[in-house]
């Protein structure tokens, strides 16, 4: 998922309006470290796979 689709934006409110009514302010900057490190894996894995693509 791309941090710059609206999708990612909408997961983002939807787990901060959650946090924010069960009082847990500190699990979605948690969340949000989380999902910016696994994007930015993804894209280094899409990378890898496209150079290795275009080697064949």
């Amino acid at each position: 998922m791309n941090m710059k689709s609206p999708m990612f934006f909408v997961w983002i409110i939807g787990i901060a309006m959650i946090a924010f009514f069960t009082g847990e302010i500190a699990t979605v900057m948690m969340l949000f470290l989380i999902l910016i490190t696994l994007n930015a894996i993804h894209l280094v894995i899409q990378d890898f796979y496209h150079d290795w693509k275009s080697r064949l």
